[in-house]
């Protein structure tokens, strides 16, 4: 059978059952409390199980003149029931060596008892009983079909202790747990399972013949001290459910001993065991069951039955926040077809979280108008139109395939692309594991041996869902292709915080030359220059990201309209005052540098709005240099001049250069860069930090003329500087 066959059959299986188990698993904790309760009394004598009815029966002749029956419990309380020696009859706990009374044998509570018949028979009688002995065998399958996915989640039962992949916290303790507790839980099935089909005779129980002994008395016979009965002396306490008495006057009754396994019938005046009838295996069986079950003949084993009803209940809480992922987080219709796409997106996944971070790149490509498609691995084919294909794919197990990318490998020799495309593996798995992203590594193998393939960047893994790491492959690939997709890791780490208010403060208008304008907002959350401010114009799931800046602790946002777009035309129709539903989304791998000494800040366009918040609270007075390129001057860049001469004054600002590519004369931000080359290469040297804010094409641009600079200036790659954490970008 395949694993999605034994994960839905446990799912439904959970899904029938889970109401009645679930009132099965309270009522079975409050239980177990009962026997670990009981075995608190002070009812139980030392070295009980070494108490031979020889030792017993004779001490409590002695105290009591005429007995009628001694039982024994689960707990091996003695109950003693008789008439003293003033003929008043009696029912107590005794010490069996000594005969002493010490207590008095009390009903359960009615809370007990209540609980216990709600959770044999949900106060339904027979039918209540057939119903939870149904559900005690859905649980068995449960436990099996539950046995069987971790054995194939760990490839193999010689792998099922090994270390579990964390993916989210209910999906990583549903397995450990299920591991832990896999034999309680087992035997807890297994003996309900048996004690139904027994009750409603599924498995034969015969019933106990009792043999009628006919009395013979011989007069001859010898009397012989109980505490000389051969058969006493083998038999311990410990093993006597319970003994009827004979009446001492009477040599024609016997000793009647119900034993564990058999039943005895003894005869008063020779020790004789007259009659002997062992019990059926189903009756042994039965107890035996009744005892794990209940867990009453042993305080820690009913601890432990506690635990493992208690983690059902976590069970079936854990197992539906699987499911829920999983359903939430599905492939939703794609916008384009297979054969329209130019951008294809195919996932392997186990449980969804490696959809999610997908989710979070195919709705950025749409919103940019992108032709995408996404599918799961399995349904890979022949794309015809498409110039990229992404992968995105966890490792299920030692190396193994999840299962929606079984069958990939063959999907890929028998459908091969008739035209060259680019590929990008990205893998998914944790660092804790020997094989970590065994399988990407095996898919980025594959799609090396495709003739129609061709790398676009090198295999890049992801440790534990890392949404830093994940950036570090978003900026690569956006960088390469022009594609303007958010590397702040906020964005993918699958917690969507709910939306705040944000009261718009003020806004500046637009001219017929100048389409860019600002917007100021009052509110109460944490923020940062540098941070996005996620929108939603249509109150749908499409998002619009902007850079914000800080001033005056007031959240600005610089927008250039455009005649159709969707985040800018709902900004500018914003009134003063008026409420907007946003959410902030932390992006700490674009914040001012802390400890640079030194700073030189790059922008385009609208790309100034982080780097003029920076610049204002830059209250440590840090070298900073801003470079701003522009198509026209205008009334927008005339502010920016009269906000740098005021920083130049604070001297939160040392030095500012604007570059118009529309006016006479005309030049580009990357012709700044060049001009001030030797500074450049004085910052880096010194450790200084360059930050590069705007279009992805002038970022390609300026890093372009950083790589000749470093060259020429430095004999270094600027790679190098790269490395060390010297140039931070947030380009779209």
């Amino acid at each position: 059978m395949t694993l999605s066959v034994w994960r839905y059959a446990h799912l439904a299986l959970a899904i029938i059952s889970f109401l009645f188990l679930t009132m099965a698993s309270i009522t079975g904790v409050i239980l177990a409390i009962d026997p670990v309760t009981e075995k608190t009394q002070p009812y139980k004598v030392d070295n009980f199980d070494a108490i031979t009815l020889a030792q017993s029966l004779p001490e409590l002749k002695k105290v009591y003149p005429e007995l009628i029956e001694l039982s024994v419990d689960h707990n091996q309380f003695v109950t003693l029931e008789g008439f003293d020696a003033d003929g008043n009859d009696f029912k107590q706990f005794v010490n069996p060596t000594t005969g002493k009374a010490i207590g008095t044998p009390k009903e359960k509570s009615e809370f007990i008892q209540w609980i216990t018949s709600l959770h044999r028979s949900l106060f339904l009688h027979e039918t209540g009983r057939f119903i939870v002995g149904i559900v005690s065998f859905l649980l068995l399958l449960i436990s099996v079909s539950g046995t069987i996915l971790i054995i194939k989640r760990q490839q193999g039962i010689r792998h099922f202790f090994a270390k579990i992949n964390k993916d989210f916290f209910a999906q990583y303790f549903h397995v450990v747990a299920g591991r832990i507790l896999l034999i309680p839980i087992l035997i807890i099935s297994l003996t309900g399972t048996y004690l139904f089909l027994l009750r409603f005779n599924v498995i034969p129980n015969p019933e106990i013949k009792t043999v009628e002994i006919t009395p013979k008395v011989d007069e001859n016979a010898k009397q012989i001290d109980l505490k000389d009965f051969p058969i006493f002396k083998q038999t311990h306490l410990a093993d006597v459910e319970k003994i009827e008495f004979p009446f001492a006057d009477d040599p024609e009754e016997f000793y009647k001993i119900k034993l564990t396994d058999r039943e005895l019938t003894v005869n008063q005046i020779t020790g004789k065991v007259e009659n002997e009838t062992l019990y059926p295996k189903a009756k042994v069986l039965e107890t035996l069951s009744l005892n794990l079950h209940t867990g009453r003949t042993n305080a820690v084993w009913a601890i432990i039955l506690g635990i493992a009803s208690l983690n059902i209940l976590f069970f079936i809480y854990s197992g539906f926040v699987i499911t829920f992922k999983r359903t939430r987080t599905k492939i939703g219709k794609n916008k384009f077809t297979a054969d329209e796409a130019e951008i294809i997106l195919l996932v392997g996944s186990e449980n969804g979280s490696t959809l999610g971070f997908a989710n979070k790149i195919q709705a950025q490509f749409l919103a940019d108008g992108k032709k995408t498609f996404m599918a799961q691995m399995n349904q890979y084919q022949v794309y015809p139109n498409a110039k990229n294909i992404i992968i995105f794919t966890s490792t299920y197990g030692i190396g193994e395939a999840p299962t929606n990318a079984k069958n990939f490998e063959n999907l890929v020799i028998k459908h091969p692309q008739t035209q060259n495309i680019k590929f990008s593996v990205v893998g998914f798995g944790s660092k804790a594991y020997k094989d970590f992203c065994g399988y990407a590594v095996k898919i980025d193998e594959l799609l090396t041996a495709q003739k129609w393939a061709t790398r676009l960047l090198d295999l890049k893994t992801v440790n534990d869902r890392s949404p830093e790491e994940f950036t570090n492959w978003v900026k690569e690939w956006s960088e390469i292709n022009l594609i303007a997709l958010s590397t702040a890791p906020a964005l993918y780490s699958g917690k969507t915080p709910k939306l705040k208010a944000l009261n718009l403060v003020s806004k500046n208008t637009i001219s017929e030359n100048d389409k860019t304008f600002t917007l100021h907002f009052q509110t109460k959350d944490k923020f940062k220059s540098g941070d996005l401010l996620a929108i939603y114009p249509a109150n749908d799931h499409r998002e619009r990201f902007y850079s914000i800046g800080k001033i005056n602790n007031k959240l600005q946002l610089v927008v250039k309209l455009h005649e159709f777009g969707l985040g800018s035309q709902y900004l500018h129709q914003l009134k003063n005052d008026e409420i907007i539903k946003a959410r902030i989304i932390k992006n700490s791998s674009f914040h001012f540098p802390k400890k640079a000494k030194k700073v030189i800040m790059i922008a385009n366009g609208t790309g100034i709005a982080p780097f003029l918040g920076m610049i204002d609270e830059n209250s440590k007075l840090i070298e900073t240099h801003l470079y701003c390129g522009f198509r026209h001057q205008n009334e927008t860049t005339k502010k920016y001049q009269e906000f740098a001469n005021q920083q130049i004054e604070k001297q939160h600002l040392k030095h500012f250069q604007l570059a118009f590519s529309r006016e006479e004369n005309s030049n580009y931000v990357m012709d700044l860069v060049k001009k001030d080359a030797d500074l450049i290469t004085d910052f880096l040297q010194d450790n200084g930090v360059i930050m590069i804010c705007g279009a992805l094409a002038m970022q390609k641009d300026v890093e372009q003329v950083l790589e000749v600079i470093c060259q020429e200036k430095l004999g270094k790659s600027f790679d190098y500087f790269k490395t060390k954490g010297q140039l931070l970008t947030d380009c779209y």
